[in-house]
């Protein structure tokens, strides 16, 4: 495909390790992230649903789209776009299915594909979102340059992460909660403390909000910006192609 990174995808182990965790746990997702965040992640899937008015006619993409909650607010605040959401795993997939068959939803499509090769022709959408995909990613350069390559020019990419705090006392406290408490609730709802250990230790590797606006800009993307919410712990990153 035009534009496509050659070669085969780098990081192959953290990929399937990935994957197989997400297939562990895609039952159980959904109640462990409202538990996790005493239900704001819905109003954050909404910040950056919000944000597709400004992007330019045309589809949208929904990477990572796991139970679609985050395809099912672009669709709800545009219905006029068509939305696809793409996932690599079957299991979350699975789970999109059964939600978007209760919803009603008319105009949402759902794909296998990998972030690192997506299956689309250059310059097919206009809005490209993703939640709580990026620090999973076994290339971030490379799952940004998919992600730039496939959107329209004009269009726009945003991204949803979970981030560590400035705040020192503030810091401290989401710190206790996330390295010790979001574990023991992973184990009890969602029956696999490996994978909410997993969670917090991703975020910890992860890059700043800072450093993944200069990264965003480093591949190509301009008029990038972050804005920080839920109390300075999640990044909503938005770069124009």
């Amino acid at each position: 495909m035009t534009g496509r990174v050659p070669g085969p995808p780098p990081g192959t182990d953290k990929a399937e390790r990935v994957r197989a965790m997400f297939t562990r746990i895609a039952g159980r997702y959904d109640l462990m992230n409202t538990v996790m965040t005493g239900g704001r992640h819905h109003a954050w899937r909404d910040a950056i649903a919000s944000a597709v008015s400004g992007a330019p006619p045309g589809p949208v993409l929904d990477l990572a789209t796991g139970t679609c909650d985050l395809a099912l607010a672009v669709q709800r605040l545009s219905p006029e776009r068509g939305v696809v959401g793409a996932d690599f795993s079957e299991g979350m997939l699975a789970e999109g299915r059964r939600k978007l068959a209760t919803s009603g939803a008319r105009r949402i499509t759902l794909v296998a594909a990998d972030a690192l090769a997506l299956p689309f022709p250059a310059r097919t959408f206009a809005f490209v979102t993703s939640a709580f995909l990026l620090r999973n990613l076994a290339d971030l350069a490379r799952g940004l340059v998919e992600m730039r390559r496939v959107t329209r020019p004009g269009g726009i990419v945003a991204a949803l992460e979970i981030v560590r705090p400035d705040l020192p006392g503030w810091r401290r406290v989401f710190g206790l909660y996330f390295d010790r408490v979001v574990p023991a609730i992973g184990a009890l709802v969602a029956r696999d403390r490996q994978a909410y250990t997993y969670l917090p230790r991703s975020v910890a590797e992860f890059h700043t909000p800072k450093e993944l606006a200069r990264l965003m800009r480093d591949v190509g993307f301009h008029e990038v910006t972050y804005r920080r919410l839920g109390l300075g712990t999640i990044a909503l990153h938005r770069g124009r192609v």
